[in-house]
């Protein structure tokens, strides 16, 4: 009898956590509530979040994506907000409620999910670490920086990479310095406080590509680990990540199926029951997610597709460009990694 009242206890006990999780509010429904999407990314990141002292906007990648968000969710790309995070700053950021998602060149990694108790959206750029030296160093190789001192940002996946690295070659007299953001690590490479800098690869060939000099500097041909890019939010509200997931993955599509900013209209008006669906008209997957069926199509009419987005910002007429061509950052249909799932 006591086993029973016990067990039926602990059924009602379920039952009345089921009912607090699923009456919990999702991040979704709070940003339709306030109107604005509060948005983490960096302002020292150029290709991928940069305060553009010319226009006084923020451009970039990250930049992009959240406005991508803010379209598909709000149906306008400018009701967005945006919070300046650092390395250090952003997982704190999205699980303090600061921010509802960040796209900040942000590494994915196993530990960050499980430990930070955050969720990773689709990854949406493929880099790798790496190094970047003074010209006038002389320096060809990252073997030849053995005892050198090495400057990277705060909070970081580089920290570790370096570290792993030093030790791998039985390296003692070898430093790492770390610095708040992207323009504090590059003044420090500039003032000698750093024989070399290392963040992701993009990063430097924006630092450099960026500089009165691009000449200055080298980025050596080591790549010391993977870094896959992704945005990120609090973990455990799967219908705020489940939307946010396939709006990324609409950028993909849509690249794919080659719906452009500037044809969006022609292919509003398309025959075609795929394409039609995808873009919401008559019907589409919106209602799976909480969203508008034209969701996608909102995302598309805000930035583009992601190959725009990427063009904008990382493309042949930028001052960083880093070729897609040949790396996982090209369309899976061109032999790279940028790929959706079905949506049929």
């Amino acid at each position: 009898m006591k086993l029973s009242k016990l067990l039926l206890a602990g059924v009602f006990a379920g039952f009345a956590l089921a009912a607090t999780q699923a009456s919990a509010a999702s991040v979704l429904d709070k940003v339709k509530e306030r109107g604005t999407l509060n948005c983490g990314t960096d302002n020292t990141a150029p290709g991928f979040g940069y305060l553009n002292t010319t226009t006084g906007q923020l451009e970039g990648l990250d930049v992009d994506f959240c406005k991508a968000v803010a379209a598909a969710v709000l149906g306008d790309a400018s009701k967005v907000k945006f919070v300046t995070v650092t390395d250090k700053s952003r997982f704190d950021a999205v699980l303090t409620n600061q921010v509802d998602v960040v796209f900040a060149h942000t590494t994915m990694k196993p530990a960050r999910e499980s430990a930070i108790a955050i969720d990773f959206l689709p990854i949406n750029f493929y880099d790798g670490t790496g190094i970047m030296v003074k010209a006038d160093a002389g320096v060809t190789k990252f073997d030849e920086l053995d005892g050198a001192t090495i400057c990277t940002t705060q909070g970081s996946a580089t920290e570790t990479v370096l570290t792993a690295a030093f030790k791998a070659r039985g390296w003692k007299d070898s430093k790492v310095l770390t610095y708040e953001n992207l323009e504090k690590l590059f003044a420090a490479l500039n003032s000698g406080r750093c024989n070399a800098m290392s963040t992701d690869k993009s990063a430097l060939a924006a630092w450099a590509g960026n500089s009165p000099k691009p000449a200055d500097y080298v980025i050596l041909p080591d790549t010391l680990d993977k870094s896959p890019f992704a945005g990120f939010v609090a973990a455990n509200d799967s219908r705020w990540r489940n939307a946010l997931r396939w709006i990324s993955f609409g950028l993909f599509q849509a690249e794919e199926s080659e719906i452009t900013q500037g044809n969006l209209d022609e292919k509003l008006k398309s025959e075609d029951p795929f394409v039609q669906k995808f873009l919401g008209v008559g019907g589409g997957y919106g209602k799976d997610f909480g969203l508008s069926d034209d969701f996608v199509a909102q995302a598309i009419k805000a930035v583009g597709n992601y190959g725009e987005i990427y063009n904008r910002n990382l493309g042949p007429d930028t001052k960083m460009f880093l070729d897609r061509k040949g790396t996982p950052n090209s369309l899976w249909t061109q032999g790279g990694a940028v790929y959706s799932p079905l949506w049929n």
